[in-house]
């Protein structure tokens, strides 16, 4: 099935580290590899050695740094082996003691110094052993302990025997590393590994019948090696699936089970630069995603200018969501959504903050409402994230068309509409003041009286439904008090939001008090920034007794600000006041309900009376040049009557 060439990415050279103890041969391996010859007499050190990129088949050449085992070279030993991406550790054949040296120093070492980089173990001297030795099951006890270890090998400088050879499975582990594909202790497919080829399997089955015709197999075979397969190497792939999988092959042509089976053949067999090839001829990375080649969304947007998918991605999605809701009960069940991104390296959403951003049925189970919010959300926060998995899960056009940048919020302002779907709210508050109880009601989960304080970010977005019949999309984001100076020390911190929400407990002044100061605090960096946007306060825990006091007074704030009157909630009584809705009419109308401090209203008063002052100025500027004019055409008149 291979043939042809192999691709290594893209990477421009390959690094590597010799390290070992004195006397084992370091030096002497790589100047016969360097030379293709043996040189009796070496430097301790050699400088770095380069082997050209024609060297080897990958066409990419290699540095080698020779090193010293000396205590005194210790910190520039770790300086190269951080730097390195593959270690070459030797111990010499005639010297038992160094063999042993690995595994009671050199492999901790590595570990202790953090090395990620594949090892290569290399026996050198191999010429000045006598005794017989099986070096597999010799090395097999020290290979399961550490896995780093990718192969071992036993070479002869002085007879130039597998000397090209330590090297070229030195690059060879940093080209097409085993790790990412292959579990050696379970010899099985990695899961990130079987999910990319099934994708790439899907979208080689052009007549989408499960299986791989002979067309196809040979439209593959062209993709990725550049050559075909004759008619007698496809009776020969099917016949080698057949014997040892009989499930592997059908009268359609070769399975998804045998497609998987024949790269596991391949990386057990030591070719595991064909599967390597086949992934990155798809456009896999080393950690087995799509390269950032196809994931660019370049289009620059300002700060105040957000993302979203445009009518054809989510029309897009409404046909996926069909198609693996098997039951149609308008339900994505918990493996039905995993069955929807097995073509993916994860499920985007297992994680904060989309793990419990969206309401879900008591099965776990994700509506079409909350399917399309968690798109939503992950537009927003991650539109690369967004184009990788539309293209996962087999959007097969421009992926980066399927986004969409909005208009910027100061336009939006000036013009006094917005033209955006999916509005991002952040929620202040007090500690203790409702903000959570907020985010779980857009949810519509359950009241809980359970406090837990919110110490990191936290998303709910759902689909509010407005009086007009128009859907938007309403992403709330609490804001945890200790967590407010922090977000404002940025600048351009506010120019996401589209509108913020102030909550305080309405049975507490002290609640409101706090409100209100976060409210002032935000409003001026607003102010500071142009990056204001409207707000609103919300007078949560209305089912408790609420002081006549407070509510003069937040009625006065509010007046003060220029910003509508509190909204009055009870989350326990499930009494929201339509409150969803009134914050999303308040984000479609951005030059509303903009607070303004009294300092921002000096400020504006103040730059009223200078622009007044130069326009007087300029005005009278005016009126003087045209009296001048017309004095000097009176004398001028005068000089000629005369």
């Amino acid at each position: 099935m291979p043939g042809g060439g192999v691709t290594s990415g893209n990477r421009t050279s390959v690094r590597i580290a010799v390290i070992g103890d004195r006397g084992t041969g370091k030096s002497s391996l790589i100047a016969a590899s360097a030379a293709e010859s043996f040189r009796p007499e070496v430097p301790p050190v050699l400088p770095p050695t380069r082997l050209p990129s024609d060297y080897y088949p990958d066409n990419v050449p290699i540095v080698i740094i020779d090193t010293s085992s000396s205590l005194e070279y210790r910190g520039k030993l770790a300086e190269e082996l951080k730097r390195a991406d593959a270690v070459v550790l030797t111990y010499a054949c005639d010297q038992p003691l160094t063999l042993n040296r690995l595994s009671t120093f050199w492999l901790h070492e590595l570990r202790r110094l953090e090395i990620r980089a594949p090892v290569i173990v290399a026996g050198c001297k191999l010429d000045r052993r006598d005794e017989e030795y099986n070096l597999s099951v010799e090395m097999m006890p020290l290979m399961q302990q550490f896995r780093e270890i990718e192969t071992c090998i036993e070479c002869s400088a002085a007879n130039m025997l597998q000397i090209q050879e330590v090297f070229y499975f030195a690059q060879k582990a940093v080209l097409h590393p085993t790790a990412p594909l292959f579990d050696q202790e379970t010899q099985a497919l990695r899961p990130r590994c079987m999910r990319a080829l099934k994708r790439i399997f899907i979208l080689c089955d052009l007549d989408m019948d499960g299986a791989l015709n002979d067309d196809e197999l040979n439209e593959f075979q062209v993709k990725c090696f550049n050559s075909p397969l004759q008619p007698a190497e496809v009776v020969g792939v099917k016949s080698v699936v057949r014997e040892k999988l009989p499930e592997g092959v059908n009268e359609l042509g070769l399975t998804l089970t045998g497609f998987l089976f024949l790269h596991a053949l391949f990386i057990e067999k030591g070719r595991i630069e064909t599967t390597w090839t086949v992934l990155r001829k798809f456009g896999y990375n080393d950690e087995l995603k799509l390269g950032d080649d196809y994931l660019s969304f370049s289009k620059k947007r300002a700060p105040d200018q957000s993302v979203e998918l445009t009518s054809e991605a989510v029309e897009f999605l409404k046909g996926i969501f069909s198609t693996f809701d098997d039951d149609k009960d308008g339900v994505l069940r918990e493996n039905e959504l995993e069955d929807l991104f097995s073509t993916a390296p994860e499920s985007p959403w297992d994680e904060a903050p989309y793990k419990d951003a969206v309401d879900k049925t008591p099965l776990r189970g994700l509506s079409l409402s909350g399917f399309l919010s968690q798109w939503a959300l992950m537009t927003l926060l991650d539109p690369a994230q967004t184009i990788a998995n539309l293209i996962y899960v087999g959007l097969n056009c421009d992926a980066a068309s399927g986004l969409h940048i909005t208009r910027s919020r100061l336009l939006d302002k000036k013009k006094q509409q917005t033209e955006r779907n999916v509005f991002q709210c952040f929620v202040f508050g007090p500690k203790k003041a409702g903000k959570s109880a907020l985010l779980t009601s857009l949810l519509g989960r359950p009241f809980s009286e359970n406090y837990t304080p919110t110490t990191s970010e936290r998303y709910a977005v759902n689909i509010v439904q407005q009086h007009a019949g128009n859907k938007k999309t309403l992403i709330l984001q609490e804001i945890p008090e200790d967590g407010v100076k922090k977000l404002l020390s940025k600048k351009e911190s506010l120019a996401a939001c589209d509108v913020a929400v102030f909550v305080y407990d309405s049975s507490s002044e002290s609640s409101l008090n706090g409100a209100v100061e976060l409210l002032s605090y935000v409003a001026r960096q607003g102010e500071e920034s142009g990056f204001g946007m409207p707000c609103l306060l919300i007078a949560a825990k209305n089912d408790l007794d609420t002081s006549s006091t407070s509510n003069r007074d937040s009625a006065k704030i509010c007046v003060d600000m220029g910003i509508d009157a509190p909204i009055p909630v009870s989350v326990k009584e499930r009494d929201i006041n339509d409150v969803f809705s009134r914050i999303v009419n308040a984000a479609q109308q951005p030059h509303l309900n903009v607070p303004e401090t009294d300092q921002g209203r000096s400020q504006k008063r103040y730059k009223k009376l200078v622009n007044n002052a130069l326009m007087c100025l300029s005005v009278g500027a005016a009126a003087t040049f045209v009296g001048l004019v017309a004095y000097r055409t009176y004398a001028a008149r005068k000089n000629t009557s005369s």
